[in-house]
């Protein structure tokens, strides 16, 4: 096996989403100055030193640091990914907002446990099938405990509640299981208890069900569920093709809900119109696509169910919350990586992309 240096196609459309994403994020941020103008410095501050810096300085680490030693301590890592989720109950520690107890607050800086599990949960299921590959189509050894591990994450997240992280690793844990050569029929069988669990997550959760009844029809409460859709669709639309320029959203100001969050993609589209957008959702086919391609270059079998496991949480996430702001999925509240605000969800995308490069050392001739 020859070994390279990293994937410099990889780590340059790495770079580009995040010059691309403090360029965006600044602009948007820019509504947040004008309604909030004191929070706005430890917002800007927890983005550019706790995400971008901090980030950076990880996915150095991380692309030096030998991917294998992930695999000795996998299990460690994924339990104390979920005893760091538990952390949002404790009270002082934990805090909520919109509704939701995701964070744990920290010398005055918050952080999102559910990040780390994340990355817990790929590691672990991807050393646990490297140790049992011959057996991985068999029930016992590959289904259930693709089961369990989403049961535990779900009633960690589901708790919080955070369904849309939940989905996003249930995306990765999918991903993982069929590269490993899973069987379909259980994947199938799957869906439908999905579908199932769907139903009765909305009868549950009131919020899902607005969700889903927003989807459907979005006009039915447009000063209300659909009000977040409805001006998304606004800020798009009135981009056109080239978009009103850079800093020139209108939307951001006093219409788009969390316009340095889950809105921040129509931010994109009305500055710099369709050509912009399609530029962004090109950027993150080929992030994908390259990183698939890294996986079906690694002989081993833990690094490649990681670089596929990685790949597909940052594109589906992506994807999902472009998806929402397109109205051609459910609003999910999720952010679009390397763009939306979140110094933690920054930090965690860098530390996993030099996962990725790591392990693209190791790629092979075919």
């Amino acid at each position: 096996m020859k070994h390279f240096k990293v994937d410099i196609p990889f780590l340059t459309a790495t770079v580009i989403l995040v010059i691309a994403g403090l360029l965006i994020f600044s602009s948007a941020s820019l509504g947040l100055l004008s309604k909030q103008a004191a929070k706005y410095p430890n917002v800007a501050f927890n983005q550019i030193f706790f995400g971008l810096i901090l980030g950076t300085v990880a996915c150095f680490i991380t692309s030096k640091l030998n991917y294998k030693i992930y695999k000795k301590y996998a299990a460690a890592i994924f339990i104390l990914s979920c005893i760091s989720c538990l952390l949002v109950f404790i009270p002082h520690l934990g805090f909520a907002s919109g509704g939701a107890k995701r964070w744990i607050s920290l010398f005055g800086y918050s952080f999102q446990p559910s990040e780390l599990l994340k990355i817990g949960f790929i590691i672990f299921f991807a050393a646990w099938i490297a140790k049992y590959k011959e057996r991985i189509r068999s029930f016992k050894y590959g289904f259930l405990p693709f089961i369990v591990l989403i049961a535990i994450t779900g009633i960690l997240l589901l708790a919080e509640p955070d369904t849309d992280t939940f989905l996003i690793i249930v995306f990765a844990g999918l991903a993982i299981y069929l590269a490993s050569g899973g069987r379909w029929k259980y994947i199938f069988i799957l869906g439908l208890a999905g579908i199932l669990g769907l139903g009765i997550l909305a009868f549950a959760r009131p919020y899902v069900a607005s969700r889903i009844s927003t989807f459907l029809d979005p006009a039915s409460d447009s000063l209300g569920s659909g009000y977040q859709i409805q001006q998304s669709l606004i800020a798009i639309g009135s981009g056109g093709t080239f978009g009103r320029g850079y800093g020139q959203s209108i939307q951001k100001f006093n219409y788009l809900p969390e316009p340095i969050g889950d809105s921040i993609f129509a931010v994109a589209s009305e500055e710099f119109g369709f050509i912009g957008a399609s530029f962004i959702i090109l950027l993150f086919i080929f992030f994908g696509v390259r990183g698939l391609k890294i996986a079906a270059q690694i002989q081993d079998n833990f690094g490649r169910l990681m670089v596929v496991g990685i790949v597909i949480l940052v594109v589906s996430q992506a994807f999902v919350n472009i998806g929402a702001m397109v109205g051609v999925l459910p609003l999910s509240g999720i952010t679009l990586p390397f763009v939306s605000h979140g110094g933690s969800a920054l930090f965690m995308t860098l530390a996993e992309v030099g996962i990725i490069l790591n392990i693209s050392k190791n790629r092979r001739n075919k």
